[in-house]
């Protein structure tokens, strides 16, 4: 049976709309853009000295990943977290790293273990608090690759951006002991891992992601001040 390629539209070009929406992703990641500001098509288009189809197409794509949310009325900005969001990540979040820890205590190896460390150690030279989200990011990417679980990781990928954008938001409103914490917790769940124990593990998981929740759901919506 033959096939008439003429019936099927043209392939589309992606790679400048790829770029593009990594640009913006980076540029809301480093603070550039704040949660909550406005995403204009015009200046993005030139700043990035684009036309505007490919910011159009980089703006869906961002929509898709959760870091940006269009209204009629107020155009494309970046996500703010409502105190429902925040509930919905954390839960599952929550259950996510439940099964990883339990994987990683039963599948990684040790070089695995050691790529998960190599992550904490950098997190010692974090130079701000971006930085340190960046590397918090980082050190859950490991954890998922370590737990060599390919559905999990792609479960994991799925929801990674709002979990950054989770983590920046937790840094907007409050920065106490960031800095100066954060590496020894992490240093701490690794431990667990080496060791594989997995009920230790688990405790301190839960314990990270509490610390995060209490500050996220102690403060009122962000939208709303």
């Amino acid at each position: 049976m033959s096939i008439d390629t003429n019936r099927m539209a043209p392939a589309r070009r992606r790679g400048l709309a790829d770029e593009v929406a990594d640009r913006i992703r980076e540029a809301i990641f480093d603070g550039t853009y704040e949660l909550g500001a406005q995403l204009r098509e015009v200046e993005l288009s030139n700043a990035l000295d684009v036309s505007r189809g490919p910011v159009r197409e980089a703006l869906l794509r961002l929509e898709r990943e959760g870091l940006v949310r269009s209204a009629w009325h107020r155009g494309a900005t970046v996500t703010t977290l409502s105190p429902e969001d925040v509930i919905e990540l954390d839960s599952l979040r929550g259950a996510l790293e439940q099964l990883a820890v339990r994987q990683v205590v039963a599948q990684a190896t040790e070089q695995d273990i050691a790529a998960v460390e190599k992550v904490v150690d950098r997190m010692a030279h974090a130079r701000d608090e971006h930085e340190m989200v960046r590397c918090d990011i980082a050190f859950h990417d490991a954890v998922y690759a370590a737990a060599r679980h390919q559905r999990l990781a792609e479960a994991w990928q799925a929801i990674r951006c709002q979990v950054h954008l989770l983590l920046l938001t937790r840094i907007g409103l409050s920065t106490a002991g960031y800095l100066a914490h954060i590496p020894e917790e992490h240093r701490e769940l690794v431990t667990a891992l080496r060791d594989r124990d997995t009920e230790t593990a688990l405790a301190l998981f839960a314990t990270h992601r509490r610390q995060a929740f209490d500050i996220l759901t102690a403060h009122p919506d962000p939208a709303d001040r």
